[in-house]
């Protein structure tokens, strides 16, 4: 695989900083089908989602706070914007395709992850991997084991 061309890994560190420095979907939600919490012994992040999710399994709202490096918050942001209004099913199958570029940066990324792909690059550092999945991996627990299935 080969990695992005400069101009547009300069792009993808931009779209990521924007996200750390103005988090989208950043907060709690008063009505929730979950709140997880996922922490990181590595570094210290910590992040916490909530969920809502209407009872034909439609992620109806998605909200995260936290701290931590900015791919942990960037991730997180990106994370909310990328499964709102998804179905359970779908925003899981985003999860794998995320997790997969994740572990195998050299392969080439899923067409849906979108400006998800901006994180392909940090999958060549072991140690990042951790951060950018934090935010999922609560995802994964919450839809789960708190929130309403298919």
């Amino acid at each position: 695989m080969n990695y992005p061309e400069p101009e547009l890994d300069d792009l993808y560190r931009e779209l990521i900083l924007d996200h750390y420095r103005h988090p989208r979907n950043r907060g709690t939600l008063e009505r929730r089908s979950a709140h997880v919490e996922g922490y990181n012994p590595l570094c210290g992040d910590e992040v916490e989602v909530d969920l809502l999710v209407d009872p034909e399994g439609t992620i109806e709202e998605v909200a995260f706070k936290g701290r931590g490096c900015s791919i942990s918050q960037a991730s997180s942001s990106m994370m909310t914007e990328a499964i709102k209004g998804r179905s359970r099913r779908q925003a899981l199958d985003l999860m794998n395709a995320f997790k997969s570029m994740m572990t195998n940066p050299e392969a080439e990324p899923a067409e849906e992850l979108g400006d998800l792909e901006a994180f392909q690059g940090v999958g060549r550092f072991a140690v990042r991997v951790k951060c950018a999945t934090l935010a999922w991996n609560a995802l994964q627990e919450g839809l789960e084991n708190g929130a309403a299935s298919e």
